[in-house]
């Protein structure tokens, strides 16, 4: 079955009440929180929903403490692009008759930890087998491995990969709700406190509470809903591997260029069609993948091409491309799984209601990765009808 473009809409979105240290709500509570916030945003309300997808809680929690009778669920989890996912599984069900109004949420006590279940690397797995026992201590020190190829293979300085941070900085100035906003520079990054060669803390998402929800109906029924509904034009997913060690290519997610591709041809549009641009940036390094593996940029470009300002604000001419204009996972909020936070940026982009609203933007891609470079997702939006 193939999507057809813009037959499902986004009708609410919403974050959890409050975002950053939250020690006193649970994650199932964030869960609730947040998707409570995306009810009233459409004026639904849990007996309207009969879809239910979610990732780290399961479904079968959320919808007994929501009350919601679903006739169709979706408990992928495959990291923090699950969110973009659960949007490509939704439409399909949506369309496929199999419900009409689908309810995703992500919730994570991220930095609280209070009510999140225990996580690990069971010994059994290919992780536990062939990565774990010779020492990496988690994303800072697993992701390490495919940047430092990709600089050595580029001749690319570490200033790029700083600049990073420094322009989503700016971005985040704008929203009130981002956990950081102060101005940094270059020197600033590459001065704070070493994680694990080559990123330096700024270099780092954040590790905040909070989470997210939205809710997608047919297209047919938006203009019935108070908000201003988002259609969802393309979709994309895939994954490649687990061990960050067995990529196919360090310098480039097969994952990323499966997904993008699929996406775009999907919603049969060209990268000059897209005003606004959101990439999961768990760490520093992973817009420039972004922006190559989705052919904005060639190979080895993309750091430049930040450097020169294309993607900060006030950017102007042809190469002008707003990204992460809520100021990522860097700056914005960064709970565990961040996917749901760019989603949340791209909507509020198409609804024409960000702080950081880039003027007379028409369509959005969301893109995600999951574990390190593992899965990923890609959804684009738009603020008109196919």
């Amino acid at each position: 079955m193939t999507y057809k473009p813009g037959s499902v809409a986004i009708v609410g979105a919403a974050e959890t009440t409050e975002l950053g240290k939250l020690p006193d709500i649970s994650q199932l509570q964030l869960h609730a929180d947040a998707a409570l916030n995306a009810m009233a945003d459409c004026g639904l309300r849990p007996a309207d929903i009969d879809g239910i997808a979610t990732a780290r809680e399961v479904p079968t929690e959320l919808a007994h403490y929501l009350g919601i009778v679903p006739k169709w669920v979706d408990g992928t989890s495959v990291g923090g692009c699950s969110f973009m996912i659960h949007v490509r599984h939704a439409c399909a069900a949506i369309e496929a008759g199999l419900c009409n109004t689908v309810l995703i949420t992500h919730g994570e006590s991220g930095r609280s930890q209070i009510g999140r279940p225990v996580q690990g690397v069971g010994p059994s797995t290919q992780e536990g087998q062939f990565q774990m026992p010779y020492g990496p201590l988690g994303p800072p020190t697993m992701f390490t491995i495919p940047v430092l190829r990709y600089l050595k293979t580029y001749g690319v300085g570490i200033e790029k990969v700083a600049n990073v941070g420094v322009v989503q900085r700016k971005w985040a100035g704008f929203h009130p709700r981002a956990s950081f906003r102060d101005p940094i520079t270059i020197d600033d990054v590459l001065n704070s406190r070493m994680i694990a060669w080559p990123f330096r803390l700024l270099m780092c998402c954040l590790v905040t509470d909070g989470g997210g929800a939205l809710i997608l109906t047919k297209a047919d029924r938006a203009s019935s809903f108070p908000t201003k509904p988002v259609y969802i034009q393309g979709i994309g997913e895939s994954v490649e591997t687990s061990l960050i060690s067995q990529m196919e290519d360090f310098t480039s997610s097969r994952a990323f260029r499966v997904a993008g591709r699929t996406a775009f041809e999907n919603a049969g549009i060209t990268h000059k069609d897209v005003d606004h641009l959101m990439i999961y940036d768990a760490f520093a390094h992973l817009p420039i993948y972004g922006l190559e593996d989705l052919g904005f940029c060639g190979r080895g470009e993309a750091g430049d091409f930040m450097w020169d300002g294309n993607t900060a604000p006030g950017a102007t001419g042809s190469n002008a491309l707003p990204l992460n204009t809520n100021g990522g996972g860097l700056s914005y909020m960064h709970s565990g799984m961040y996917g749901m936070y760019a989603l949340q940026e791209s909507v509020r982009q198409m609804r024409g209601t960000s702080p950081a609203q880039v003027e007379g933007a028409e369509l959005s891609v969301c893109h995600g990765v999951g574990g390190m470079f593992a899965a990923s997702g890609t959804v684009v939006m738009s603020s008109r009808p196919a």
